[in-house]
């Protein structure tokens, strides 16, 4: 992490202040916290409407409206998904046995979690969704069976009657909700389900995810859960009953007494262990690309063990955490010689037709965070209470997700998590790793600059980004370097990982509560965030354009090595599968401040000015393509301007002696 010298410090502070985005971020955000003032009285509460949250809601507005944004349409969806917010932690009328278990619920929510009050309000239900629920009563449909298959995008339900065959029902309510809703069980927990004996009755808690939903309008008159395979029974090590299932079924066997020859006769195992980890992966199956979740497992002898999770079955991984105690009853035990899996030990654990599953959910611990310095380094951020409280694990790693204000660089701290950066990029390139795509980029705010290493589970997947541009980053976590420097990681598939370049989205330009026009004579070089300006094209002071190949996945050039194939010149990978036709445009823009200014761009920026594709201007005769700068003289367009040259760093799509230092990133022609 590198700090500047004072006068920079307060110079880039003082143009960060006159940034749009975030001048409008701080206007809803002084907006939603009037619809609640401090709820207790004494200058503290508990952080809800983080920062991060505010900005990540308006850009993915921006996303979904991509012709532009007015403050009314922001302000709406914020409020919207805000009060929604609030209406969830609302005290509500909850059924006894849920008010009773209420009382020692101290769980962080799953990143998946729906509420059942939202399933019923919204008459929808996505697979990968988690209910994280309470059994409110059991019961059975007598002399009945039910099947369901799925056709395109409709489930279809058979229900019958069947001698001598039940459907078990689970009526299910949550923390959350009101409503309640009934699940059929599927027939794979019936043994668990027996109504006088069995762990499956009123009080348990439960985790289920992959829930296909039949609507009120099915037949039933209100909605129903078709069975799932894919449900975790909760235990308590402080209930008496669920200690003394621990103790008798799952501490007998450890990951040290598996025997494959013991596992071939008919052996099988009840395991307890705590989730080290959990990795998202994809291989070459028989029939395609095949996702894969790797959770680690640790049990109490220190031996680690992995459990693997293979296509549909990958979104039980949802209803982990790590940190949380596994028991396993009947997993399967796979070879890894036979399988042909890297692993580090002979055999793995996999989810087999026989398996139950049980979860001791990991309680993160609370702890008290003093939020003046960064209000201080923001006055216009206000200080509204003294202190948040935010989540803390074993370890002391502190979750700063809903942290309630923006983050600095010179704010982060070692074992600081769910970190978010709003800033400029400064230099980036990808590192000689031949086991994981890793990128480093360097970026910079107001106080300083850090050092984000971005781990990629395949390849380079956030479009194109260069330097200058201004992006925001969320899912981060704070640790120090081998060098024992503080450098922030991201992992694209990590719990709350977004990356938004801000300075490539077409809402920048075309949302006036976004950006400020400029002429070109006001823009700056010290200006970090992009700077919108009408201008026309003066094709004949300067122009040039070419047609080169770039690589889709990235948007940067690519270059034809000596072996013939073609090399990305930012990832650096063989991508002759994933090359296409652009533009490289260097042109001269002007406006009515009699100022002109010499700028580059490529991709569907430089189409956008040209208004041609590079497909359809290659295809023209040579001639035509000489003349056709004359048919851009005086087009007027609404720009977005970067400055790519940045402490004498120049982006890898420019010559090193190219003089030119603003790059186009966005563009649309003014009627």
């Amino acid at each position: 992490m590198e700090g500047g010298s004072a006068i920079d410090v307060d110079n880039r502070q003082e143009m960060e202040e006159e940034d749009p985005f975030l001048r409008f971020v701080e206007y809803a955000r002084s907006e939603l916290l009037s619809l609640e003032d401090d709820p207790n009285g004494d200058g503290s509460r508990t952080a809800e409407c983080g920062w991060s949250w505010i900005v990540s809601r308006i850009l993915k507005t921006c996303i979904a409206y991509s012709s532009g944004v007015t403050p009314a349409i922001l302000l709406s969806e914020l409020s919207q998904a805000w009060i929604g917010q609030r209406r969830v932690g609302a005290p509500k009328k909850r059924h006894e046995v849920i008010n009773h278990l209420k009382k020692n619920h101290r769980r962080t929510k799953l990143p998946n979690t729906v509420t059942i009050d939202s399933i019923c309000e919204k008459n929808f239900l996505s697979l990968n969704s988690v209910l994280e629920a309470v059994i409110i009563d059991a019961f059975v449909l007598p002399g009945a069976f039910i099947s369901y298959e799925k056709r395109e995008a409709i489930v279809v339900l058979y229900i019958g009657i069947q001698s001598g065959t039940n459907i078990h029902m689970l009526t299910l309510g949550d923390y959350w909700s009101t409503n309640v809703i009934d699940l059929y069980l599927h027939r794979r927990f019936y043994d668990l389900a027996g109504l006088q004996n069995g762990i499956l009755k009123k009080g348990r808690e439960v985790f289920l995810t992959g829930c296909y939903l039949r609507t009120a309008t099915e037949g039933s008159g209100h909605p129903r859960l078709l069975p799932t395979e894919y449900l975790v029974i909760l235990l308590d090590e402080d209930q008496d009953d669920d200690a003394m299932l621990l103790g008798a079924q799952f501490c007998s066997d450890s990951f040290s007494s598996i025997s494959l020859d013991a596992v071939n006769k008919g052996a099988s195992y009840s395991l307890y262990a705590r989730i080290e980890s959990i990795e998202s992966a994809e291989i070459q199956g028989s029939f395609g690309m095949l996702q894969r979740k790797q959770i680690t497992l640790v049990d109490g002898d220190g031996v680690a063990l992995k459990f693997l999770l293979w296509g549909e079955q990958t979104i039980l991984a949802n209803l982990f955490s790590v940190g949380s105690m596994l028991a396993l009853d009947k997993p399967y035990v796979a070879s890894s010689v036979e399988c042909d899996i890297e692993t580090t030990g002979e055999f793995y654990l996999e989810y087999g037709s026989a398996t139950q599953l049980y979860l001791v959910p990991y309680i993160q611990h609370e702890e008290q965070v003093c939020v003046t310095l960064t209000p201080n380094s923001h006055p216009s951020q206000g200080l509204r209470f003294s202190q948040v409280s935010l989540p803390c694990d074993s370890q002391g790693t502190i979750d700063f997700s809903n942290y309630p204000f923006r983050s600095l660089v010179v704010d982060l701290r070692n074992k600081m998590t769910g970190i978010s950066l709003y800033g400029v990029v400064t230099d980036i390139i990808k590192e000689d790793n031949n086991q994981e795509t890793i990128f480093s980029l360097r970026i910079a705010d107001t106080s300083g600059e850090i050092q984000a290493k971005l781990h990629f589970a395949t390849f380079w997947s956030l479009g194109r980004v260069s330097l200058g541009h201004t992006v925001f980053i969320s899912g981060l976590t704070c640790t120090p370097s081998k060098q024992k420097r503080l450098e922030v990681s991201w992992f694209e598939n990590g719990s709350g990982a977004s990356f938004i370049n801000l300075s490539c989205l077409p809402a920048l330009i075309n949302s006036s509560c976004l950006h400020k026009l400029s002429p070109l004579s006001d823009i700056s070089y010290q200006t970090s965030y992009a700077q919108v300006c009408r201008a026309w094209l003066d094709p004949i002071k300067y122009y040039y354009v070419n047609i080169r190949f770039s690589h889709s996945l990235c948007g940067h050039f690519v270059n034809k090595m000596p072996g013939g194939f073609f090399e990305c010149s930012f990832c650096h990978v063989n991508c002759d599968a994933e090359i296409v036709r652009t533009f490289h445009l260097k042109i001269t823009l002007a406006d009515d401040s009699s100022t002109k200014i010499l700028a580059w761009c490529t991709g569907q920026t430089a189409m956008d000015l040209l208004q041609i594709s590079p497909d359809e201007f290659y295809d023209l005769p040579e001639e035509e393509q000489l003349m056709y700068p004359s048919s851009l003289e005086n087009e007027r367009f609404m720009v977005a301007l970067v400055n790519c040259k940045r402490d004498g760093c120049a982006t890898d799509d420019l010559l090193p002696d190219d003089s030119i230092s603003w790059e186009i990133t966005r563009a649309y022609k003014c009627e």
